[in-house]
């Protein structure tokens, strides 16, 4: 009996040896967090911080610093670049009635020309003609146009022309420097033959259109000069720059450099004197599609 004890226990253990079993497992993974790790900054190396858009509405600051990094040509040819020469033909200038407050005095272009009667008025920018007054208009800037820039967010004026070119008409696509008419005085009253040049921007359709000064834009922009001695048509766009002499703001009268008030040739222009005012086809005031003068 007790010999089969035994025998029952050494089978039994002989069993267990042979049974499958699994060994002792590793301890579960685990998972680790990723950490962004910040590296210490270098000397003399600034953070940069995100930027989210231009201040809205742009200020004239913000449109003077936009626009002189495009492509615009002056509105008159050289080799003289014209710039208003005296007081009553910068921006902000003294004019009777009701102007927009943008305008200062009551001047919302600048003066530019009149040395030539008939020469050349160039489109300054490329953009679609947006509106034409070819017929009698002495009481609001006689013969102009008006240019539609950057799809409907800057708009330049050109008013007393003598004659427009015949293909200029709403809707038609130009290019800067094209030809859109001749300098003249149609509209102008107490003063010599100009060109009165308005630039305004609207930065969107809930924003209401306001004039700005375009003075120390044409003070860059390129001339349009014949090329000597070559074909005639031949021009070139290389010149230099010249310094505004009306730096904005203005406040009060604006004083004239020496030298340039030594090469400035007087002119008949009364104090307060107007040359136009709103267009016959302008919209409502609050639009201010178009200049309430243009002297």
């Amino acid at each position: 009996m007790r010999r089969a004890r035994w025998l029952a226990a050494g089978l039994t253990l002989l069993g267990a040896g042979y049974t499958p079993h699994e060994g002792p497992q590793p301890p579960p993974a685990q998972k680790v967090a990723a950490v962004a790790v910040k590296e210490p900054a270098q000397a003399g190396v600034v953070e940069m911080i995100p930027h989210f858009g231009p201040h809205w509405p742009p200020s004239s600051a913000d449109w003077w610093n936009d626009l002189a990094q495009d492509a615009w040509i002056h509105p008159l040819p050289g080799p003289v670049r014209r710039m208003p020469k005296t007081d009553q033909r910068i921006f902000g200038a003294e004019r009777p009635g009701q102007r927009p407050v943008e305008c200062r005095n009551g001047h919302c272009g600048v003066d530019l020309g009149g040395e030539i009667w008939g020469e050349h008025v160039f489109c300054a920018h490329d953009g679609v003609v947006d509106r034409v007054q070819r017929g009698p208009n002495d009481e609001h800037g006689g013969q102009y146009v008006r240019i539609s820039h950057r799809g409907g967010t800057v708009f330049t004026q050109y008013f007393h022309l003598a004659a427009i070119d015949r293909h200029i008409a709403p809707g038609v696509q130009v290019k800067a420097g094209d030809v859109i008419g001749l300098l003249g005085d149609t509209g102008v009253k107490e003063s010599t033959a100009h060109l009165h040049f308005t630039v305004s921007v609207k930065p969107s359709a809930e924003w209401p259109e306001q004039y700005m000064d375009p003075e120390p834009l044409i003070a860059l922009w390129p001339l349009k000069i014949p090329v000597q001695g070559s074909v005639v048509g031949l021009v070139t766009t290389m010149s230099p720059a010249t310094p505004p002499l009306g730096l904005p703001p203005h406040k009060g009268k604006k004083k004239t450099a020496p030298a340039a008030a030594a090469r400035a040739k007087p002119i008949a222009h009364k104090r307060g004197a107007t040359d136009a005012a709103t267009p016959a086809d302008a919209p409502a005031a609050a639009d201010k599609a178009a200049p309430p003068d243009s002297d």
